[in-house]
């Protein structure tokens, strides 16, 4: 029986352009809200690109996702999921970010994700850049490592940046993997491509056992049998999923900081997600929507139809 608080606002009663939004017109519970005990998964923002090494903008990415995730409406398309009847979903607002202090930063947003796990609350995210990732990581992963399938054009496998600095949004999945948050023979990540500066990133990859599909086998296998691939790795262990907006390529999403040409178009970029039932989502995310490089909305637009997709696999 669908609890009526919990129930996004509907386009027949208030128009989609009206009234403050919130992610799919959801109903806003942070920590100190009545009912936010209640609530089985929490759609967060974190607006901080505080690991971007080129063209800043995915801190005003929640923003802007909120706004377009107004479009979303109760019924998936093709699969008939009705996540807002499945389960109890909220807006439980940002983490507030520290903007000139990195780790406190870090800090910040691994707490605000232990509440969340330790009132049993799966979170859907929208980034930011793709080191938001990491402090997700150490909350979710604090009792265990998880498995991970990533959807990306590049690995976030570096060692450092810039003279030896070890924290930047291509270095998060390294560092999980070093501090024992994700396991990485249990790790997939999709559609890498693009030109590189050196080939550590692939050597560490190989040495731990992470698996990586590059673009061009992605596109040679087909989604199906690669998505096959990637259930098959993670299995029944609790599993997140991490989706980088530049897996998709810029034809169709050009509002992020590193784009990556030769990449699936909008319609394989929701084929892939729709290939996750059955995996154990502990927790996903939506990174690097940076709505400065697409100010018509249309990679905001295609992010928040992501994070929809993804909550309907959650559910």
């Amino acid at each position: 029986m669908k609890d009526p608080f919990f129930q996004p606002v509907s386009g027949f009663d208030l128009p989609r352009y009206a009234g403050v939004p919130t992610f799919m017109r959801l109903p806003y519970v942070p920590p100190d809200h009545a009912r936010f005990a209640d609530v089985d998964i929490g759609l967060v923002g974190i607006p901080w690109d505080g690991g971007t090494s080129n063209r800043t903008g995915p801190r005003h990415g929640p923003r802007q996702l909120r706004d377009l995730s107004t479009m979303m409406r109760l019924e998936h398309g093709v699969t008939h999921v009705r996540p807002f009847e499945a389960a109890n979903c909220a807006d439980i607002g940002d983490v507030g970010p520290n903007p000139v202090d990195l780790p406190d930063t870090l800090d910040r947003i691994t707490a605000f994700y232990r509440t969340l796990q330790q009132s049993g609350i799966r979170p859907l995210t929208a980034g930011g850049d793709h080191l938001c990732t990491l402090p997700i990581l150490r909350a979710l992963g604090a009792d265990g490592p998880l498995a991970m399938i990533q959807f990306d054009s590049h690995t976030d496998l570096y060692d450092t940046h810039f003279g030896g600095f070890r924290y930047s949004h291509g270095t998060p999945f390294r560092r999980a993997i070093e501090e024992g948050l994700l396991d990485p023979t249990k790790m997939v990540q999709i559609g890498i491509r693009g030109s590189k500066a050196d080939q550590t990133d692939l050597e560490y990859a190989a040495e731990v056992g992470v698996r990586i599909i590059p673009v061009h086998e992605f596109f040679d296998r087909g989604v199906a049998h690669v998505m096959d691939e990637a259930r098959e790795r993670v299995g029944d262990h609790p599993t997140y999923v991490t989706y980088d907006i530049d897996f998709v390529d810029p034809t169709f999403a050009p509002g992020t900081g590193t784009p990556e040409v030769g990449g699936p178009n909008s319609y394989q970029a929701l084929q892939v997600v729709r290939a996750l039932t059955g995996v154990k989502i502990v927790g996903a995310d939506v990174v690097e929507v940076s709505p400065p490089f697409d100010q018509s909305g249309g990679t905001a637009l295609l992010g928040a139809t992501l994070m929809f997709e993804l909550l309907c696999q959650m559910v």
